[in-house]
């Protein structure tokens, strides 16, 4: 496909997943006193069976972990889960201010992005007891897109984070999986290919930073995990590129994980969290064959 045809296509592909009008939670709660510390909570509808406790999917919205990007953005997508009869909990973070000297924003904040994150995965048990309790927590799927990808799998890794680091757990996350949506899940693959205009370099910190601090946040150097993960690509993808995703599932098996990767044809970066789109219910699917 030429690169102005792709580019084409990349930009018809973003414009429809962002033409969506948000959709209101059910409820919101704080995990935090910052205002980006919390998360909206859809109770399960549509083909949900009344009386039953239904499955929670944690949706992390991506946006290379730049403030620009919050939650809102992804909320037909957590409204979509919902009326597929899961109970959804949409988690917002902090993500990166703008650049003090040139304005342009900056990917994430260390240690903020994954301080928020933990605090957010550890506070969730409590908080559906009481904002959701039509949610099953034992039948939890952590989903999330791009950048959320990347802390999907970050959150399912935080047992095998280095000795020293804040988020470590001494066991596993009771989750039933992870799926990983165009996930920025290699940093150093991601750094080389400039992924979102070198985000992982910022979202570290950059230089000698970046390298200290990869062994703590790089989801392709924190394996195996045990825990089910699938990730889901599109083939056609110009913003987090199939290399990526191909890379950690590469890393993921010399590890000895078994890792689920469905690459689908003919689709881009968006269509993974646009409703309108094949791609969007081939992705509850797969959090329906993890999650039932």
């Amino acid at each position: 496909m030429p690169d102005d045809v792709a580019a084409a296509r990349a930009a018809a592909e973003e414009e429809s997943a962002f033409s969506r009008p948000p959709v209101d939670p059910d409820a919101i709660a704080s995990y935090g006193d910052h205002p980006d510390q919390v998360i909206d909570f859809y109770a399960p509808r549509g083909d949900a069976v009344p009386g039953d406790a239904a499955p929670l999917v944690v949706v992390l919205h991506g946006g290379a972990w730049r403030a620009p990007y919050d939650r809102r953005h992804i909320t037909p997508f957590a409204d979509f889960l919902a009326r597929r009869g899961f109970a959804v909990a949409n988690v917002e973070y902090r993500r990166g201010a703008a650049d003090s000297g040139t304005g342009a924003p900056v990917a994430g904040r260390w240690p903020d992005t994954f301080d928020d994150v933990a605090a957010a995965l550890d506070a969730l048990p409590a908080l559906v007891r009481e904002m959701l309790p039509q949610a099953d927590p034992r039948r939890t799927v952590v989903t999330g897109h791009s950048a959320g990808g990347h802390l999907a799998l970050w959150v399912a890794a935080r047992h095998v984070l280095p000795a020293d680091a804040p988020w470590r757990t001494d066991r596993p996350a009771p989750l039933r999986g992870v799926v990983a949506l165009a996930p920025i899940a290699d940093f150093t693959v991601a750094d080389k290919l400039d992924v979102c205009g070198g985000a992982a370099q910022q979202l570290l910190g950059g230089g000698v930073e970046f390298a200290e601090r990869q062994p703590y946040a790089d989801p392709a150097l924190l394996l195996p995990t045990g825990i089910a993960t699938t990730v889901v690509q599109g083939r056609t993808d110009v913003v987090v590129p199939q290399a990526v995703a191909e890379s950690y599932a590469d890393a993921a098996a010399k590890a000895g994980e078994v890792i689920g990767l469905t690459l689908l044809e003919d689709a881009g970066h968006f269509p993974l969290i646009d409703p309108a789109a094949d791609a969007c219910a081939v992705v509850a699917e797969e959090i329906a064959q993890l999650a039932w």
